[in-house]
């Protein structure tokens, strides 16, 4: 499992109907917090998920070395396949790595449920939807968080 973490002072999520219809938010947070977007590949499961749910609560990416959970800060998870995209060969990456659908929408969720059972307010945007993120990222603060290095 993989997720880029930004801190941000604002941060929303939009969902793009494919039939042309209105944008509609379906996910918004105002800073400090973190925008989280949350990539899943074969063979991740609920303890990745549980693991690095923890790790971005307690982080100390905010502002003072502080975490979410110091200052109750929200978080909006984002799902993004993309993040196990692979470019190192030719021109057209390769999503082999990233879990299927499937497989990989109850991870996403697994990861916003242990996010709120730690006490995090977590809004989300829809998973497999065509999304566009807006954020304010602050300071600019952006980790990587990998279960293969945890």
């Amino acid at each position: 499992m993989r997720i880029v973490l930004q801190r941000v002072s604002t941060a929303e999520v939009t969902v793009v109907p494919e039939d042309g219809g209105e944008p509609e938010v379906v996910g918004a947070i105002e800073g400090p917090g973190l925008l989280a977007l949350v990539g899943v590949t074969h063979g991740d499961g609920p303890d990745e998920a549980a693991k690095l749910a923890e790790k971005t609560w307690r982080l100390r990416l905010l502002d003072g070395e502080r975490s979410c959970a110091d200052l109750d800060a929200p978080i909006l998870a984002v799902s993004q396949f993309t993040l196990y995209g692979d470019a190192r060969k030719g021109r057209r990456p390769s999503w082999s790595a990233a879990a299927p659908g499937p497989a990989s929408e109850p991870i996403v969720d697994a990861y916003v449920q242990a996010l709120r059972d730690l006490g995090a307010t977590v809004a989300t945007g829809r998973f497999g939807a065509h999304m566009r993120v807006q954020l304010t990222n602050d300071g600019p603060v952006t980790l990587i968080l990998d279960t293969a290095d945890l």
